[in-house]
């Protein structure tokens, strides 16, 4: 009996481990194309609970040295 559920179990965590997706909300990245008067912290408020961490990531994840922004520039948003 005990082998039996220990062959079950195995199996379980088997195929848990060959389906399981993972959790790290990756998604395609999103583009945005900035417009007049946009800042990068009107940017970040729209897509974060806090928008000094968007604006850090932002910042990051385009390479910007500064916080000035060109209408037409395409920034991906991570």
């Amino acid at each position: 009996m005990f082998g039996r559920i220990l062959i079950v179990v195995a199996l379980g965590v088997f195929l848990w481990a060959a389906f399981a997706h993972s959790s790290d909300a990756s998604g395609p990245e999103r583009r945005y194309v900035v417009q007049p008067h946009d800042t990068l912290w009107s940017i970040a408020s729209r897509g974060y609970s806090d928008p000094r961490k968007g604006v850090w990531e932002i910042q990051g994840r385009n390479q910007l040295e500064g916080t000035v922004l060109v209408p037409g520039q395409v920034l991906v948003l991570p």
